[in-house]
């Protein structure tokens, strides 16, 4: 089948998605009208979810180029278009880049100067080098993505074994600059927004998390693909059990790096360290951290555990798009309580721009994403594997 039909295929879906953007982004210039604040920091929590979705499918691409299987094989061609995407996010950027002494207190100078610590961490947190360094990062993803869709093209045109070395090749010391542009990236985009506060883990925690989102996200369009050809005749059961372990996995891995962050820095009881929970601990956002443990972890850890669910699509479809909301609602809990002082903190509810801000950005990104989707054929590329493994 065409990408031409592919793209007629999936239209319906792609203008869904830009309707739900358009209607989110109206929403939220309305609220922006009467409380420019929030609409700024619920921007900031829309921009770092749906980021780490098109980086991470560079991350899983490059490793299934490592390490084979046949979970990358029938993803391949998503984690491509995911990866290509990613121009749209780096134009989502901009609006941050020119607004960074709202969201950030360091990026204010009336606030630094008055602030021994930011003065301290000057030469770090400054706006200057804060763009050089989001430049750095957006540099490196976008070279990797070229080289993975170019020579994955080299490889479906017929260059075989020499552009597979070369995919290859790539992808170990890509793979090493994805885990360090991606925590370095939350360093600045999401820790900083307390600055007086330091986490060794945060990185691996969004790495962690990128990658659950990412995985429940391609769940979801795979369930989607595998309903007409040429995917219909490749997707299997089993490959669904494949990719519900995986997000199995990267579920464990959240909650063991979420209570070894907690465990630290309780143990620690450092005056520095501590206000972090303090305020996520009092008020909606205790409410937040319990629902959190249940749903995040709790439920889906022992849903994924039964083969069963994992190779009906009706019910891990349903089980990617509840991690996907999920996923949304642990940055929620990260980034929006950041912005109020420890005294305050318990006493503010998430905004509604908190969800409708999402829903704006993810709208028009999906529609990005499927558009990408379409102009390339759905065929895996080594579609010869796929032969005989899955029933």
């Amino acid at each position: 089948m065409s990408s031409q039909t592919m793209t007629a295929d999936l239209s319906g879906f792609r203008n869904k998605a830009f309707f739900a953007g358009v209607a989110g982004t109206v929403a939220c210039m309305a609220g922006a009208l009467s409380n420019s604040d929030q609409f700024w920091r619920s921007y900031l929590l829309a921009f770092i979810y749906w980021l780490m979705i098109p980086v991470t499918c560079g991350g899983l691409l490059m490793l299934h180029h490592l390490v084979g299987g046949q979970w990358g094989v029938v993803l391949r061609r998503q984690l491509e278009a995911g990866t290509r995407a990613l121009p749209f996010n780096l134009i989502l950027a901009i609006p941050i880049a020119l607004n960074l002494p709202k969201l950030y207190e360091w990026a204010n100078h009336e606030h630094t100067a008055h602030d021994k610590i930011l003065q301290q961490k000057a030469f770090w947190l400054n706006p200057e080098f804060f763009l050089i360094r989001l430049g750095i990062y957006f540099l490196i993803w976008l070279t990797l993505r070229y080289l993975l869709n170019n020579w994955s093209y080299d490889q479906e045109a017929g260059g075989g074994e020499t552009a597979k070395d070369k995919l290859r090749n790539v992808s170990g010391p890509g793979l090493v600059l994805h885990v360090l542009t991606v925590s370095f990236a939350s360093f600045d985009l999401g820790m900083s927004l307390e600055p007086h506060w330091m986490s060794s883990i945060y990185g691996f925690l969004y790495i962690v998390g990128g990658a659950l989102t990412t995985m429940a996200f391609n769940i979801l369009v795979l369930a989607r693909l595998s309903e007409e050809e040429p995917m219909s005749h490749h997707v299997r059961p089993n490959h669904f059990a494949d990719l519900g372990t995986l997000m199995f996995a990267f579920t464990v891995l959240w909650a063991y790096a979420s209570m070894s962050q907690y465990l630290i820095i309780w143990s620690g009881n450092l005056p520095e360290e501590t206000p972090f929970y303090v305020k996520r601990f009092h008020g909606p956002w205790l409410t937040m951290a319990t629902f959190l443990m249940v749903f995040h972890f709790a439920l889906p850890f022992f849903l994924l555990l039964m083969r069963f669910n994992k190779r009906k699509k009706a019910i891990i479809t349903k089980i990617a798009s509840f991690m996907m909301f999920m996923r949304l609602v642990d940055l929620m809990w990260y980034i929006a309580p950041a912005f109020h002082e420890v005294e305050e903190a318990g006493h503010h509810w998430p905004h509604w721009m908190d969800f409708a801000a999402p829903v704006a950005v993810g709208g028009l990104w999906v529609g990005v994403y499927v558009w990408q989707l379409g102009k390339r054929s759905l065929e895996p590329v080594e579609v010869h594997r796929l032969a005989g493994g899955h029933h």
